[in-house]
């Protein structure tokens, strides 16, 4: 399938330091590494949609507090192509921006967006769904989703619903409700009816569409980004971005127009697809352990020298970012340990291991570590 000259893609990095001590406040997970491969998630995920979309087509959104993180993790990336928000407000007026700026240049653009930080197993059978959808998108008026067969329950996603029940095999496929992080037993449920599907985050949509989908919907929004073609490449372009994120609400696109359209559709995946939310979940998703069930991550001369000593470790998190340190662990089943040039983190491996240690950490005193 052809690549149009029409095809862009949104890169959305936001922040979060669900991953601590690893990411700070300063350094979120889209600008951290993905196990030992030497590169972030964002790199990893910009190299990835270049491949079937112009490098000179991405587009990546973030905070102003991350520009020069990812100046400096995405060399490649054109300066005109870093759209800086100067404050988070959610996926809704993120969306809104990269819209009115793609639709200025491109009135027939066609967005894919995508978050920075979803780990991607499959990688071709990715990227050809990424095609149909666009392809899909290019030729109806409609709001793509991505959404991934579920293979097992999970809390940590939130669902859709398709319209038709689970005979309904049309791909695409009219979407009937989205569900937010459901219950253990309403997750089972969704499974085994065969009509639910994880939602990825991932979405397609002519530009033109989705603006007419916020006037309707997000009216204040669409408003408030409304009136880009009157500044862009004027000296008023920051003063603009300024007032609309100071007044504009803090709003998720799927509470704020996707689960409103009548224009939502879903396409159904099975590539490998993984949301990781916190330790717990990645070391349940990562397919990185060792014979005794480790997600070990060393330093590369760690490695090459068998620095450590590790005995007798089972189905733990260990990671040590400091070169030639030695680390001793012996005996640890169902833990973590993290060490980083500052913080040196012990806790067992429960469901939402930092729950408890977090509100500590927003104390004055402990400002630089987080």
């Amino acid at each position: 399938m052809a690549t149009y000259n029409n095809h862009y893609c949104v890169i959305m990095a936001g922040g979060g330091n669900r991953f601590w001590p690893i990411t700070r406040e300063a350094t979120p997970k889209p600008f951290m590494e993905i196990a030992s491969t030497g590169k972030s998630f964002i790199q990893t995920i910009f190299d990835r949609f270049a491949m079937i979309i112009p490098s000179d087509h991405i587009l990546v959104v973030t905070s102003e507090r991350f520009r020069p993180l990812a100046e400096k993790h995405l060399p490649k990336l054109r300066p005109e192509n870093l759209l800086v928000e100067p404050y988070s407000r959610g996926t809704a007026p993120c969306i809104a921006y990269a819209s009115a700026i793609l639709k200025h240049r491109d009135p027939s653009a066609v967005m894919l967006v995508s978050p920075a930080d979803h780990i991607i197993r499959d990688e071709a059978p990715f990227l050809e769904t990424v095609k149909q959808v666009l392809d899909y998108a290019s030729k109806h008026p409609v709001l793509m989703t991505i959404g991934i067969v579920p293979d097992h329950p999970d809390t940590n996603y939130g669902y859709i619903q398709k319209v038709g029940g689970k005979d309904n095999m049309s791909i695409p496929v009219k979407v009937k409700t989205f569900t937010e992080k459901p219950t253990e037993d309403l997750a089972s449920v969704f499974c085994k009816s065969g009509e639910f599907y994880w939602n990825t985050g991932i979405y397609a949509w002519q530009a033109s569409v989705i603006q007419e989908e916020m006037t309707t919907w997000l009216p204040d929004v669409a408003r408030l980004f409304g009136g880009w073609n009157d500044v862009a490449g004027t000296a008023r372009e920051q003063a603009f971005i300024d007032r609309a994120y100071t007044d504009c609400e803090n709003i998720s696109i799927d509470y704020g127009v996707m689960e409103k359209t009548n224009r939502a559709m879903l396409y159904p995946a099975k590539f490998g697809w993984i949301d990781f939310d916190n330790w717990s979940t990645l070391y349940k998703g990562t397919p990185l352990k060792d014979n005794n069930g480790n997600h070990i991550v060393l330093p590369h001369d760690n490695e090459e020298n068998d620095l450590d000593v590790l005995v007798n470790n089972k189905n733990s998190i260990i990671i040590e970012k400091k070169k030639g340190k030695l680390l001793a662990i012996k005996g640890l089943k169902d833990y973590i340990v993290i060490d980083t040039d500052d913080v040196l983190l012990i806790c067992p491996r429960v469901d939402n291991p930092l729950k408890e240690l977090m509100p500590k950490l927003a104390m004055p005193r402990y400002d630089k570590f987080r």
